[in-house]
């Protein structure tokens, strides 16, 4: 069995303008993660964000929300995984997904960024591409026949049905983490893919 995840990174941006954004999905999973096991985030500057701790799986795992912009999560990220020493293969990043529609979420290990600033960045500052990923799909204004540019659709609020398939996507996510933190993560990827 596998080291689980010891980190578990929701990106997003941060004020107020931004909270109800696609670009947040990350932090609409962190957030309701933190909010089912009952701990609050508090601020840390030299992790360059907010952090909570959760007990889930059996372990001791770290939130942590970027209070960095979305292009330089990997200095938040870097920075507690080096305080703590925690290896990339125990590392979680929680983003939106534009190559996936609402409703969809998938789990991968490695991979690359796609060009998405935030993976992008992340993976400069831990030199490694070798941390996990949660997928949460938010689609694309062109498979949504939308006439938007990319950068325009992930900083606006998805349509009510949209927000209501994301939230059904994080629900059955929350379902894995118990699993991903405590090392079984084929088992996980499993339940999350196929519902079973």
């Amino acid at each position: 069995m596998s080291v689980g995840i010891r980190l578990i990174a929701g990106l997003g941006n941060v004020g107020p303008q931004y909270d109800e954004t696609r670009h947040n999905a990350g932090f609409w999973f962190v957030d309701r993660l933190a909010s089912r096991g009952s701990v609050s985030f508090s601020q840390q500057a030299k992790f360059f964000g907010e952090i909570a701790r959760l007990s889930a799986g059996g372990e001791s795992v770290w939130l942590l929300k970027p209070s960095t912009f979305m292009n330089r999560s990997g200095q938040a990220v870097a920075a507690l995984a080096s305080f703590y020493r925690i290896p990339p293969e125990s590392i979680l990043i929680v983003h939106d997904e534009l190559d996936l529609m609402p409703g969809t979420v998938k789990a991968k290990l490695g991979g690359s960024h796609a060009g998405h600033n935030g993976l992008k960045d992340i993976q400069a500052r831990l030199g490694s591409a070798g941390f996990w990923r949660l997928r949460l799909g938010i689609g694309h204004p062109r498979t949504l026949l939308l006439e938007q540019a990319v950068i325009d659709f992930v900083l606006h609020r998805p349509s009510r049905e949209q927000r209501a398939a994301i939230d059904e996507a994080i629900d059955r996510s929350l379902e894995i983490i118990d699993d991903m933190v405590a090392g079984r993560t084929e088992q996980a990827m499993h339940r999350l893919h196929t519902g079973a």
